[in-house]
């Protein structure tokens, strides 16, 4: 081969790849618009590990929307009697969100709100500080957590109508999305056992269905004003009984009937770890954009992408557009998963349930629709 040739096939063959590449973006941006990835916040000690994560797995991997469970992982200046001992610094965050730009990784912070103010035999920051908070203070937390238990006690509930409730945690909304510079926020609001409380002086003899659209919407109005979008899981807008999804992934306490009461353009981030429920279609039949989401099992990571992108294949325009995609959620800290992570990356079996295979079964399976032309 003559010397002078080489640099032009070289030149051909970057640009054959080049093509390849966005080629495969498009396809996978029309097929799957969200490919999103949840987690706790890492500790400080943990971020320059969390960052080269994003870089080296999530960015590389096409995952372009990241949900960082905060809680009271940050250091607020709003209400600094609320956050952890370790939290993340001003500088910190502005890492992350440096780092996301970078890929144009859409990031997305979260507190619970309503629900899981409590785990197991603890109190979390909110109800420790501002115990006139409480839902069901007449529920004392137990010295040894167990499940069931006579008092129901799965998390304790803020009570949405106390006078003081939003004027607190609007402080820390306001304050998070303003140092993430995020146009959304995730208010959690799963698995809420504790509401309208026959004890309570305020929310005694209410529907349910109707303090829980109350409290969605008036998380929604007060994003809104900044233009922010208002994400939330969607077991609660579930009937658990008449679906048979159970009281996990669905309500046994009369919340599901909220979905007729709340803003449409609330985000739903619709989770089903044990099957991939049909359950997306439900959603935009009532007009609410979906992201369906996985956490340990590959084969149903596998088979909520494939039937997301069924759904939106044979969807019109107007419902198309409601199927969003796919998030991988974690349930352990971050330094926990990236542990499991990295040792799975060279694991021989890869069909064990666990958040790290799943995760590497849901972004291969990304890749290879991206192929499809």
């Amino acid at each position: 081969m003559l010397l002078h040739q080489r640099p032009v096939l070289s030149a051909l063959l970057f640009c054959l790849l080049l093509s390849n590449a966005l080629q495969a973006q498009s396809n996978i941006d029309k097929l799957l618009p969200v490919r999103a990835f949840c987690i706790s916040a890492p500790k400080p000690k943990s971020l320059d590990r969390f960052l080269q994560f994003i870089n080296e797995d999530l960015a590389v991997n096409k995952i372009n929307t990241l949900v960082l469970r905060i809680d009271f992982n940050y250091q607020f200046k709003s209400h600094p009697e609320l956050q952890d001992s370790f939290s993340l610094s001003e500088q910190d965050v502005k890492k992350l969100v440096n780092v996301c730009k970078q890929h144009n990784i859409h990031l997305i912070p979260q507190i619970n709100l309503l629900g899981h103010q409590s785990w197991a035999g603890i109190t979390n920051n909110l109800l420790k500080k501002y115990p006139e908070l409480d839902e069901t203070p007449a529920v004392q937390m137990p010295a040894l957590y167990v499940w069931p238990n006579p008092d129901s006690l799965y998390c304790k509930s803020y009570c949405p109508l106390h006078p003081a409730v939003h004027t607190i945690v609007f402080d820390l909304v306001d304050e998070i999305c303003d140092v993430f510079e995020t146009d959304a926020f995730h208010a959690g609001m799963d698995e809420v056992f504790y509401i309208g409380d026959f004890r309570c002086p305020r929310c005694a003899r209410k529907d349910k269905a109707v303090l829980f659209a109350g409290e969605i919407n008036t998380i929604r109005n007060h994003l809104a004003i900044k233009k922010r979008k208002l994400w939330i899981w969607g077991d609660r807008l579930i009937d658990g009984r008449t679906t048979g999804v159970g009281e996990w992934e669905g309500s046994f306490n009369n919340t599901q009937n909220a979905i007729n009461l709340i803003s449409k353009d609330v985000i739903i981030c619709d989770w089903h770890y044990d099957k991939a429920e049909p359950t997306p279609v439900y959603f935009t039949k009532n007009k609410f954009s979906v992201i369906t989401s996985t956490w340990r099992k590959p084969a149903v990571a596998i088979a909520q992408i494939q039937d997301m992108v069924k759904y939106r294949q044979a969807a019109k325009p107007a419902i198309k557009k409601l199927y969003k995609g796919i998030m991988q959620t974690i349930w352990t800290n971050a330094d926990s998963f990236l542990d499991e992570y990295e040792a799975a990356k060279t694991a021989t079996n890869k069909e064990e349930n666990t958040q790290a295979n799943c995760f590497m079964a849901m972004i291969n399976e990304i890749n290879k629709i991206s192929q499809v032309r």
